[in-house]
């Protein structure tokens, strides 16, 4: 039950009678939690959606119940998102949305991705800029498009964190500094947070936004804890406790659904919209759409670095992928879950 104090910011209902026949739409993590809420919504609406996730018998089966196209993308490979980008653009000529959805959250120890990237960074990140970046011609072409980017308030300080959140562009991968999940975590939704500032710059006929959900009841941190119901229970209720109000899944999604649906004209490209979140800040703690970002790291030259760094290691630069990370390679997450 929500506080007093917390209240959830909605769509205007009419955005949901659009009819969006003819347009398509990726929804990364689509097939669970908030991306499945968003895709569910969109279809309803006409759309063509392409959920993408790592498991495909589930995930067939996910996209045939509510009418969405399931392919695969395994995002701690590199190779998986240059697969399921080629697979995509064999089958569509236009791409009008892409919500860039999935994630990683605090893996109980130092692991890296396929490509050596630490998982959170490689996860939420660098998987997600190569993936807009392999889609940037069919995005022009389709414009007015625009790209979703789901951050977090982790981008910023919030409550109960002991660090202010920042770009370490020096050790992006953690290969030399003392691995903090928490802080790892935060990195790489503040990075999210900066991609959509400069792709409002780079791409043309191509608004961004990125977004903090909320804190929403999904599968996100329990996966860690296994089957057991108790355990998820008490991980519900600390997190009522220690973090503030939770959200269920179409709250989670509104914010999503309002940059999705929303005329360019109301929205502010390159802007973070934000449910309310545990910000230690107080005045960024009821929301807004959108908020100014309380955290000093977001600036205009922290964005054109970060993506210079990026196009580098992902290999699209002179850099091959993973350049950045140790010698000495942590283990892929086997079995970690990747969703919204």
């Amino acid at each position: 039950m929500l506080s007093g104090s917390a209240v959830p910011l909605r769509c205007d209902p009419k955005l949901f009678t659009k009819d969006l026949t003819g347009k398509v739409v990726i929804v990364t993590g689509g097939t669970g939690g908030i991306g499945l809420c968003t895709a569910e919504q969109l279809i309803k609406q006409k759309a063509t959606v392409v959920v993408a996730g790592r498991s495909v018998e589930p995930g067939t089966k996910v996209a045939k119940e509510i009418g969405a196209v399931f392919m695969k993308l395994d995002l701690t490979s590199l190779q998986s998102v240059r697969d399921f980008a080629a697979a995509f653009l064999s089958k569509y000529d236009r791409l009008d949305v892409l919500v860039n959805n999935a994630g990683v959250m605090m893996p109980p120890s130092l692991a890296r991705t396929k490509d050596d990237f630490e998982l959170q960074m490689g996860t939420n990140h660098f998987s997600h800029f190569l993936l807009t970046e392999l889609f940037r011609e069919i995005l022009e072409r389709s414009a007015p498009s625009r790209v979703v980017v789901l951050a977090s308030c982790a981008s910023a300080k919030c409550d109960m964190a002991p660090f202010d959140p920042k770009m370490d562009f020096g050790d992006l991968n953690w290969s030399s500094r003392k691995y903090q999940a928490g802080s790892a975590y935060a990195q790489s939704k503040l990075a999210n947070v900066l991609h959509a500032m400069e792709i409002a710059k780079r791409y043309k006929g191509v608004t961004a936004y990125s977004l903090h959900p909320g804190w929403v009841q999904s599968g996100l941190v329990r996966t860690t804890l296994g089957p057991c119901a108790c355990c998820q229970c008490c991980v519900d209720c600390c997190a009522m406790r220690c973090m503030g109000d939770m959200i269920n899944v179409w709250d989670g999604s509104q914010t999503s659904l309002h940059c999705i649906l929303a005329e360019p004209s109301e929205l502010e490209n390159g802007a973070f919209y934000s449910q309310f979140g545990v910000y230690a800040d107080k005045y960024a703690k009821p929301g807004g759409w959108p908020l100014r970002h309380p955290n000093a790291e977001v600036t205009a030259e922290n964005a054109t670095r970060l993506w210079e760094e990026s196009v580098s290691l992902v290999g699209l630069g002179s850099t091959p992928a993973g350049a950045q990370a140790t010698t000495a390679k942590a283990p892929l997450m086997q079995g970690m879950e990747i969703k919204s």
